[in-house]
């Protein structure tokens, strides 16, 4: 297996010139170029020779290369067909890597990990385009693909708000159904000039620890969620109002003033101020099923 050589500024240049790449503002390109923060992301993710890795934009190469010497097998799913041929240069050697030209939010990840890894639950590790991070954190969560973990780089406050609790500002419903599927931990904040072409805004590295079962039990997962989601869409609104107003929700004025009085809570309390455990309890009051 040979050793990495992308990482640092000079060889990403070069790599970059020799096939006159040029970065697409649609895909949110910011490629990394810190030997640290590649190894602090390896750390993290906890990688050993027994895992199977999925990484999302694996974009010239760069963290493909620390993973495929630290990893089983490397499965990278990259939407731009411009860098497969990089892909192919800068891989060229290691032999434990396979490289898919997609997007990632089409793919069956459920098939693809029972085809190459026998359906055990995979590692996930990306440095995410940041406008659509959200939408692949969760397609992962809620499509059931077997995972241990996702180690992933996303934006500062993106970061922030996935492990935020109740009362804070970025508490959410992101902080929510993240916490509901995994415990969320922020390995490293990284700063832009990590990166290139650098970002207008700082990053961080974060690990979402799967859980094997839900931390809450709930009767109706997609009721939670429509819950969470009516509580959090107008945050100014009680959480009385935030449910009667939503069009996702049936319930009358009657059922949804007496759940919330069964959490013991007042009316005018409002849907930054409940954990987790309460909004599964407010959801199984209010499950007609």
């Amino acid at each position: 297996m040979k050793e990495p050589t992308l990482g640092n500024p000079q060889n990403t240049i070069a790599v970059l010139q020799k096939y006159q790449f040029t970065f697409q503002k649609k895909f949110g390109q910011n490629f990394l170029i810190d030997t640290h923060v590649l190894d602090k992301i390896i750390r993290s993710a906890e990688i050993s020779k027994e895992d199977m890795v999925l990484e999302i934009g694996p974009g010239i190469g760069t963290m493909t290369q620390y993973l495929a010497c630290a990893a089983g097998k490397v499965i990278a799913v990259e939407i731009d067909r411009a860098l497969i041929p990089i892909l192919e240069d800068t891989l060229d050697g290691y032999d434990n890597v396979r490289i898919i030209n997609g997007d990632i939010l089409k793919i069956d990840l459920a098939k693809l990990v029972e085809e190459e890894n026998g359906g055990r639950p995979i590692k996930v590790v990306a440095n995410l385009p940041y406008y659509i991070t959200t939408p692949i954190i969760m397609s992962l969560f809620e499509g059931h693909v077997p995972l241990r973990s996702i180690t992933v780089m996303v934006q500062k406050e993106v970061a922030d708000r996935m492990q935020a609790g109740p009362g804070s500002k970025d508490y959410g419903a992101l902080s929510l159904a993240v916490q509901y599927y995994a415990k969320p931990y922020i390995a490293a904040n990284v700063p832009q000039n990590c990166f290139m072409p650098r970002p207008r805004i700082g990053s961080a590295v974060i690990r979402l620890e799967r859980y094997e079962t839900p931390p809450v039990a709930v009767k109706d997962e997609r009721l939670l969620f429509g819950i969470i989601r009516a509580s959090f869409n107008q945050r100014r609104k009680t959480l009385a109002n935030g449910l009667k107003n939503s069009p996702e929700l049936d319930f009358t004025k009657e059922e949804i003033e007496a759940a919330i009085e069964k959490l013991g809570k007042g009316a005018s309390v409002r849907g930054e101020a409940l954990t987790l455990e309460e909004f599964a309890e407010l959801s199984n009051w209010l499950c007609r099923g």
